[in-house]
């Protein structure tokens, strides 16, 4: 009987001795498929995941359009007659200096001045546009960052295609949704381009302050020494060239200094109560918001501060005692954080839950994510936000038991948010 020929493997497979060489196959790349042209970029390869996805984003966001064309409230008044004024004054190479109603850092100037860019449209129409982009840039790189790997989930892009309409149109008449993006795009490059999440996180931070927080949570080492390095420079590189190209750089903080506590802040919620049963205080416009005025508003403000110090002391403390580090835990951290700086604040705008539900939406993009229970609490704390602005705002103002229950339901939510995120992160990494 003749002998069956060896069996020949791959390796030892040798040119001109007969034996068929093998057919070289491309690795998988982190989407899933053949190094080239990335899935992603080719709509025709989509899931229908993706598809159903990508649907309801444009059907929710249609609806938001529509609704901030209806001009219900005139919630755009904000970018009418504050962002379009800002963007002629800085035309003329100046901050709005002496202006208290200039709150923002100085990389603020270069969303002021974009939509002035766009040519045939209207200033509220251009900016309007970049924040439709800045949505849908958002919901890609979250697509992104949840498909094709072990341990990521789509959910994440889900959660931010489902939680922006519940503010309505409020969302696209702020900038926020641009900042954002900018520190969801750098928290996600994070775990493997440190220098580049540090850059866009120093560059949000220039423009909003709290991307800064977005490299809390990067590991130990050197991940952590570029990303932090790259916030620095990035954001000291940036603030060099606006200072020399626009006088007044650091006025901002004037009347950040001065500003006291917004009635839908967690101190004002507390005025609200006092005011309710004899507290003689009152509410005026000051520093582009409704303020308190009246006896200890200033000690309420004061509290406020220790508080935002004692939160940044216990996220120190967290840093200096975590031992584990998961795939999550740089989301985890930045989420944590940014809701320690929120709720503690002596201003909390509606549209700062844009910032939240970004950041819950980047933690559920993982699914050892520790946040998931609190991403359901901003949710609720999103649509409750829709009813205190803009439906029951003259309701919150004016004190009455209607605004006072719907703003302690939110704030209440926050704070409850809060705690358990502060809980659960310290668990996973202690």
């Amino acid at each position: 009987m003749a002998e069956a020929p060896a069996e020949t493997s791959p390796q030892n497979a040798r040119p001109g001795d007969g034996t068929p060489l093998p057919i070289p196959v491309a690795p998988l790349s982190p989407l899933g498929v053949r190094h080239g042209r990335p899935r992603w970029t080719r709509p025709r390869t989509w899931p229908q995941q993706w598809l159903n996805l990508i649907a309801y984003w444009c059907a929710s966001r249609l609806v938001m359009l529509a609704l901030l064309r209806r001009g219900a409230g005139d919630i755009a008044l904000e970018v009418h007659e504050y962002y379009h004024h800002w963007s002629h004054v800085l035309s003329q190479g100046s901050f709005p200096i002496g202006d208290v109603t200039w709150q923002y850092p100085p990389g603020a100037a270069l969303v002021m001045t974009a939509p002035n860019l766009l040519p045939g449209l209207s200033y509220l129409q251009a900016f309007v546009l970049l924040m439709f982009a800045a949505d849908a840039v958002t919901l890609l790189a979250l697509l992104r960052a949840g498909t094709g790997r072990p341990g990521h989930s789509t959910a994440g892009a889900w959660f931010w295609a489902l939680g922006l309409p519940l503010m309505l149109q409020l969302a696209y008449a702020r900038y926020d949704i641009l900042v954002t993006a900018i520190g969801v795009l750098g928290l996600l490059a994070m775990p493997g381009r440190p220098l580049r999440g540090g850059a866009l996180a120093g560059l949000g931070a220039l423009i909003k302050i709290w991307p800064a927080l977005t490299v809390l949570g990067t590991p130990r080492g050197r991940a952590t020494r570029h990303a932090w390095a790259a916030v620095l420079s990035s954001a000291a590189a940036i603030f060099l060239l606006l200072a020399t190209v626009f006088r007044g750089a650091l006025d901002f903080l004037a009347a950040q200094h001065h500003r006291g506590v917004e009635i839908e802040s967690l101190g004002g919620t507390a005025l609200n109560l006092a005011r309710l049963v004899g507290w003689p205080g009152r509410v005026e416009l000051r520093y582009g918001s409704m303020e308190y005025l009246g006896p200890y508003v200033s000690s309420v403000a004061r509290a406020s501060l220790v508080l935002t110090a004692i939160s940044f002391a216990w996220l120190l403390l967290w840093r200096l005692r975590a031992r584990r580090w998961t795939p999550a835990t740089p989301y985890d951290a930045a989420l944590t954080a940014v809701l320690l700086f929120t709720v503690t604040s002596r201003v909390i705008s509606p549209q700062y839950l844009v910032w939240l539900i970004g950041l819950g939406a980047a933690c559920l993009t993982v699914r050892s994510t520790t946040q998931r229970p609190v991403a359901i609490m901003l949710l609720l704390a999103a649509a409750v936000t829709t009813v205190d602005f803009p439906l029951f705002f003259g309701a919150v103002v004016n004190s009455s038991w209607q605004g006072f229950a719907v703003l302690a339901l939110r704030n209440g939510l926050l704070l409850a948010a809060t705690l358990l995120s502060c809980v659960r992160l310290w668990r996973a990494a202690c």
